[in-house]
């Protein structure tokens, strides 16, 4: 696994054996070039669900994010992200060990950018996006973007603004305050 883009460019990460299914490069870097088109990195804060490896937390700190959340229940993996971090000399990333969906229900914090990427075939998943937008965890012309297997549709959701397919990888994307792509 390695950064793609940025200050921490061709960096590498090496999860050792963490059983997870990390975002492919290939989805990252065509995820991270449609956002290029539609934020600014610098200067935003990203709450990152599902955190797993950290991969998208770095990516997005690498670009320039002001702050980022990382969220993820497995103490394997919050120790990693913790130690990689450390290892990047990554101050603005700060890891929470929660449960995903309790965390949503507890947090008053406001994000310009939530990413997701629960395990595909997750309980709860098609919720996910009802929940932020009615917790109101996104900052005016914030945007949550969710990645799912194919399972999951959120054709008609009345927030959804894109949906893009890489292989088994889709990502849907959702906003008050935008229009299609």
């Amino acid at each position: 696994m390695r950064i793609i883009s940025g200050k921490l460019k061709g960096r590498r990460i090496n999860p050792g054996n963490l059983t997870l299914r990390p975002t492919t490069d290939m989805a990252k870097e065509s995820l991270f070039n449609i956002l290029t088109h539609l934020t600014d990195f610098s200067d935003i804060a990203v709450l990152d669900l599902f955190a797993g490896t950290g991969s998208i937390s770095y990516e997005f700190i690498s670009r320039g994010a002001r702050e980022v959340t990382a969220v993820e229940q497995n103490i394997k993996c919050v120790i990693f992200i913790k130690q990689t971090a450390a290892g990047l000399r990554l101050e603005n990333l700060s890891v929470v060990r929660a449960d995903v969906f309790r965390f949503l229900h507890k947090t008053k914090k406001q994000w310009d950018l939530i990413f997701a990427d629960p395990p595909f075939g997750l309980d709860g998943v098609s919720q996910l996006p009802d929940i932020v937008f009615e917790r109101d965890l996104l900052a005016k012309g914030g945007m949550m973007i969710l990645e799912h297997g194919k399972e999951t549709v959120f054709d008609g959701h009345p927030l959804l603004f894109d949906h893009r397919v890489y292989s088994r990888v889709n990502f849907s994307f959702f906003a008050k305050e935008r229009s299609s792509t």
